[in-house]
């Protein structure tokens, strides 16, 4: 039954590699999809003129051990995996005082090129990526709900889904999108395996 209290949508948004991250911002904000964002990313989108909440003023934890830790947050995962229409989901949320994540637009950290342009052992090691594969895993796990963007190439799909169904994605899409994650990790696990190996 609807309240008539309005909803408020976020994406939250994580990203290395931030090109298009203008014509994403003013195409979210067609459909009053707000931000949330990590530290560069962050400041890159308010740099643009964009309000933008960040992260960890939200989950009132700062980023530790430069930067290895700042999206490991129960509060975070918690936003992003609960189910819609759990009651029992929805009553533990709504107790966290935490923003409705319904957006999880990540691209990760860039390990294989770095093994291209680097012989530094510690720098390719900082380019493992923890975080991100975190959240766009817990979105891509909730796809029934949630719509998880793990590629700049998606961001066209994303805008024209959003177009055609009247500012939401539709369940065949975030399906996709959730494939395209967990073949995303697949590879990208593949890489740091070999590298390890």
């Amino acid at each position: 039954m609807d309240s008539g209290k309005k909803i408020e949508r976020y994406a939250l948004i994580s990203l290395y590699n931030k090109a298009k991250l203008s014509y994403l911002c003013n195409n979210l904000l067609k459909y009053n999809i707000r931000f949330i964002a990590t530290g560069s990313t962050y400041q890159k989108i308010i740099s643009m003129g964009f309000r933008c909440q960040k992260l960890s003023n939200l989950t009132k934890f700062k980023e530790i051990l430069d930067g290895r830790v700042k999206t490991i947050h129960p509060k975070i995962h918690a936003s992003i995996l609960y189910k819609r229409d759990n009651k029992k989901h929805l009553k533990t949320f709504s107790k966290m005082n935490f923003p409705s994540i319904d957006f999880v637009i990540v691209n990760l950290y860039p390990f294989k090129k770095t093994l291209i342009t680097s012989k530094n052992e510690n720098k390719i090691i900082d380019m493992i990526d923890i975080g991100g594969p975190l959240m766009i895993r817990s979105a891509a796990k909730n796809f029934k709900f949630v719509t998880a963007i793990c590629d700049t190439s998606s961001y066209n799909d994303l805008i024209i889904n959003l177009k055609n169904n009247n500012g939401k994605t539709n369940l065949v899409f975030r399906k996709k999108m959730a494939s395209k994650v967990f073949k995303l990790m697949s590879e990208y696990d593949s890489v740091v395996h070999k590298w390890l190996s």
